[in-house]
């Protein structure tokens, strides 16, 4: 019976953790919003500088739903990482072939 409640209160502060490390990463991904809506709502820095913060914002908030949000960071999703990687890196490779096809 007292392990039980050990484990009861283990698993109750695993809980705890995990959902404050997800109400953080939701703060700062808001905080990134707002950011980004600052930026292109002001024009407070030049077009050069401005895309590619937001491209970091916008790789940094995928990272964030990636590991958070969908539990990649969970051990038994390693299926599931393959091919979400596999599909970034298809993305990335028809990104780039358009790109060059384009500016060639």
């Amino acid at each position: 019976m007292a392990n039980n409640t050990k484990t009861n209160e283990f698993h109750k502060q695993q809980n705890k953790e995990e959902m404050k490390k997800q109400l953080i990463t939701f703060a700062t991904m808001i905080i990134f919003t707002i950011i980004a809506f600052v930026i292109v709502g002001s024009g407070i820095m030049s077009k050069m500088l401005a895309i590619p913060l937001l491209l970091i914002l916008a790789v940094v908030q995928v990272a964030f739903q990636f590991y958070y949000f969908m539990h990649m960071k969970d051990k038994g999703h390693d299926m599931v990482a393959i091919m979400i990687y596999g599909g970034v890196w298809a993305a990335v490779l028809t990104v780039a072939a358009l790109s060059l096809v384009i500016w060639w």
